[in-house]
C-alpha cells in the first residue's frame, strides 16, 4: 500500500515501537520533574511505551471482546437464537459447516452433494460452501454442534477483519497506533460488517483481504516478483474459498486504486510494470492450478447457474442510506431504514451525516496527497456502483445507474451490486486512519487543541455507528425424533426423510435437522442457489425446481387454512414423493399452523401416527422404487 506522504510502504521497521527489551529497561514516566530530598531537581524521565507485541495483542483482545459484545445475544444460546429476521442464511451455514465435517471425516465430495434437494443435488462451489471456515472448525462442529460454530464465525470474523486491518494499516500505512486502530475498527466494525453479521460468516470474515490487497502494492516494486506471486496465489486461493465475490470485489478494489495512483503519477509506471507482470503472471498460473477443477465444477459442474436471479441483480443502494445510520447501530431505527436497503441483512453503506461531512472534511484537507485522492476516488467509484441499476433517493427513483451497463458482464452477472458499498467503507477506514495520522503530526505549538479537535470530530462521526449487540429470535429446537436417532429405522441410505412444510427458502429448520445428525440422512428442495427448472446452465433462483406440494404446503404455513385438495393435486404430489424417493414425512409438534398442515397432508396420505414431538407418515409403500 503505497503512501504519498511521510512514510514509504516498505519502512515498516522504522516506525515499530522498541522491542521488549529496551523498553524494559527505560525509567518509568513520572506525572512531572520533583525534587529529591536534597532539594536537586532532576530532569522528567521518559515516558514509558508498551512494546509493539505487546499493544498489538491488546488491540486485537479489544478487539475480540466488541465481537463479543455484537454477538452476545447469539452466543446466551446458539442454538435456540437466530437472527431476527430472515432466518434461512443461518440454516444454510450450519448445513454447510456439516458437510465439511463429512468432507474430513467420511471423504465426501467437497464441491457438490446429493444429501441436499434430492435427487438433483446442490452444485456447493456455485453456493459458497464455506470449505476454507468449515473444515477448521470440524472440531467445534463436531463437540458442540455447526451452531456453535456458526456463533464462533461471526465473532472471530468481526474481530479477525479489524485486526487484520490493523495490522497492515499500522505497518504500512500510518506510524501512529492510534490511527491503525481507528482505520481497523471502522474496516471491521462498519454498519456493513455488522449488517452482514447476523446472517453471512463467510461474507465478513475478510481477514486475508488487507494481507492480498498488501501484496499485490508489495509487488508494484517487487525485487522477487515470483516469490510474491506465489505469495498472493496461496492467498486468492484460501479466499476462493471463503467468499470467491469478496475475492472480486478486492481484485477490482486494487486495479481501480493503481489506476488512481498512476493517473496522478505516470511514472510510476516504468518502474512498476515489469515486477507487477510477472508476479500476476505467477499468481495466475499458480492460482489458476488449484482452483482449475473447483471451477470447473462451479461452472460447468452439474447444477451450474449462469447470473443470479433478476431480483437479487437489481439490489442496490438508495442514495439516502449513505447519510442514515445502519439498523444494529446506536443510532438506527430499523423503520426509518426500510425501503433504504434491499433488507436487512444488505445495509452495505449506512455511515450517516457525521460520518460523511468529515470524509469530506479529510479530503479537502489532504487534497494534495496522492494517496488521500486516490482513497477517494476508489471510494467514491464503488459508491456508485453500489446505486445499482435505477439510482434512488429515500425510495424514489430518480434516473438510471451506471450498474446498468455492467450487469450483464461474465463474472459481474453474479455480483449483487449493494454489496460494493463494502468496498468503499474499507477506503473511509483507510482514509480515517490517514487523518488521524496526519493530524498527530502536526507542527503546531497546541498539540492540545488539534487533540481536542480529532476526538470531537472521530466522536460526532462515530457514536451514532457504534455497534449494537445484534437482534435474534428463539427458534424451535430440533425435534428429539431427529436428535435421538428414531428416524433410522425409516429412512435407508438412498431415501429422504421429507419434513413438512417441504424444505425451501422460507422453510429451512429441516436442514438444520439434517445438520444436526451431521446430515445423515437426505432431504429435498431446501435453500441454495440452483439454475431455474433444475436445467444446468440456466440463470440461477433460489430453491430447486418449483414443486406442487412444495406451494400447497408452504400456503398452509403461511396463513393456516386447509384447502380442499383436487384429485390432480393428489397425485401430482405422490408423483413428487416417488421422485424424491420420500421414506417418511415428518411434522413437529411444535410447527406454526400443524393442524392446518396435518389436515392437508391426511388428505394425500391418510392418518398420521405422533412419535415423540412429531407426526410421522410412513410412505415407503407408496414410494418404493420396486412398487
Amino acid at each position: 500500500m503505497p503512501d504519498s506522504g511521510d512514510r514509504s510502504a516498505t519502512d515498516t521497521d522504522s516506525a515499530s515501537e522498541p522491542d521488549a527489551e529496551a523498553t524494559t529497561n527505560r525509567t518509568e514516566a513520572t506525572a512531572g520533574s520533583a525534587p529529591e530530598i536534597d532539594g536537586t531537581q532532576h530532569p522528567p524521565a521518559r515516558r514509558r511505551r508498551w512494546p509493539t507485541w505487546r499493544r498489538d495483542l491488546a488491540v486485537y483482545g479489544f478487539f475480540l471482546l466488541a465481537a463479543l459484545w455484537v454477538t452476545s445475544q447469539i452466543w446466551i444460546n446458539p442454538a435456540g437464537r437466530v437472527a431476527a429476521l430472515y432466518s434461512s442464511d443461518p440454516a444454510q451455514v450450519q448445513y454447510f459447516l456439516a458437510h465439511s465435517v463429512r468432507v474430513v471425516l467420511h471423504g465426501e465430495f467437497p464441491f457438490f452433494t446429493e444429501q441436499l434437494n434430492y435427487p438433483d443435488g446442490v452444485n456447493l462451489m456455485a453456493n459458497t460452501a464455506i470449505l476454507a471456515l468449515g473444515i477448521p472448525m470440524v472440531p467445534v462442529t463436531l463437540l458442540f454442534g455447526p451452531a456453535v460454530s456458526f456463533a464462533v464465525l461471526v465473532t472471530l470474523g468481526l474481530a479477525g477483519t479489524a485486526s487484520a486491518w490493523y495490522y497492515v494499516i499500522s505497518r504500512h500505512l500510518v506510524s501512529a497506533p492510534v490511527a491503525a486502530i481507528v482505520g481497523g475498527w471502522f474496516c471491521g466494525f462498519s454498519p456493513a460488517m455488522l449488517s452482514h453479521a447476523n446472517w453471512h460468516p463467510n461474507i465478513i470474515s475478510q481477514f486475508l483481504l488487507p494481507f492480498i490487497v498488501w501484496r499485490v502494492m508489495v509487488m508494484t516494486r517487487s525485487t522477487r516478483p515470483i516469490r510474491d506471486g506465489v505469495v498472493l496465489a496461496l492467498l486468492v486461493a484460501y479466499q476462493a474459498f471463503i467468499n470467491e465475490e469478496i475475492l472480486l470485489f478486492t481484485a477490482m478494489a486494487c486495479g481501480v486504486f493503481l489506476v488512481a495512483v498512476l493517473a496522478q503519477q505516470p511514472g510510476r509506471w516504468r518502474t512498476a510494470w515489469r515486477p507487477l507482470a510477472v508476479s500476476v503472471a505467477v499468481c495466475a498460473v499458480v492460482a489458476g492450478a488449484l482452483l482449475a477443477f473447483p471451477l470447473y465444477v462451479q461452472f460447468a459442474g452439474p447444477q451450474a447457474y449462469h447470473g443470479l436471479s433478476d431480483a437479487v441483480q437489481d439490489y442496490g443502494n438508495d442514495l439516502a442510506a449513505f447519510f442514515t445510520p445502519g439498523s444494529p447501530t446506536i443510532g438506527g431505527n430499523e423503520r426509518a431504514n426500510a425501503g433504504l436497503a434491499p433488507n436487512y441483512s444488505e445495509e452495505n453503506a449506512f455511515f450517516g451525516w457525521g460520518l460523511v461531512v468529515l470524509v469530506v472534511a479529510i479530503v479537502v484537507w489532504l487534497r494534495r496527497e496522492v494517496l488521500v485522492r486516490a482513497f477517494a476516488f476508489t471510494g467514491l467509484f464503488f459508491a456508485v456502483l453500489s446505486l445499482g441499476e435505477r439510482i434512488s433517493y429515500w425510495d424514489r427513483d430518480l434516473l438510471w445507474g451506471p450498474w446498468d451497463l455492467l450487469v450483464k458482464a461474465p463474472l459481474l452477472d453474479a455480483v449483487v451490486p449493494t454489496r460494493f458499498g463494502m468496498i468503499t467503507s474499507v477506503f473511509v477506514g483507510l482514509l480515517l486512519a490517514v487523518a488521524v495520522d496526519r493530524a498527530k503530526k502536526l507542527e503546531t505549538v497546541d498539540r492540545r487543541a488539534v487533540r481536542g479537535v480529532t476526538v470531537a470530530a472521530l466522536a460526532i462521526a462515530l457514536v451514532p455507528i457504534v455497534p449494537m449487540p445484534l437482534k435474534v429470535t428463539s427458534r424451535p429446537p430440533v425435534p428429539k425424533f431427529i436428535t435421538s436417532g428414531q428416524w433410522r429405522p425409516y429412512v435407508a441410505e438412498d431415501q429422504t426423510l421429507v419434513a413438512v412444510p417441504i424444505p425451501a427458502m422460507g422453510a429451512t429448520h429441516s436442514m438444520r435437522w439434517a445438520a444436526a445428525v451431521n446430515l445423515d440422512f437426505k432431504i429435498p428442495g431446501g435453500y441454495f442457489l440452483a439454475p431455474r427448472n433444475g436445467n444446468t446452465g440456466d440463470p440461477g433462483r433460489f430453491g430447486g425446481r418449483p414443486q406442487g406440494l412444495e406451494g400447497i404446503l408452504d400456503d398452509v404455513a403461511t396463513t393456516g387454512h386447509t384447502p380442499t385438495l383436487s384429485e390432480q393435486q393428489r397425485r401430482r404430489s405422490l408423483d413428487e414423493l416417488r421422485h424424491w424417493n420420500a421414506a417418511i414425512l415428518v411434522l413437529p409438534l411444535r410447527q406454526h399452523h400443524v393442524e392446518p398442515l396435518r389436515e392437508t397432508v391426511e388428505q394425500l396420505l391418510g392418518p398420521g401416527r405422533k412419535e415423540s414431538d412429531v407426526w410421522v407418515w410412513d410412505v415407503r409403500p407408496l414410494t418404493s422404487r420396486k412398487a
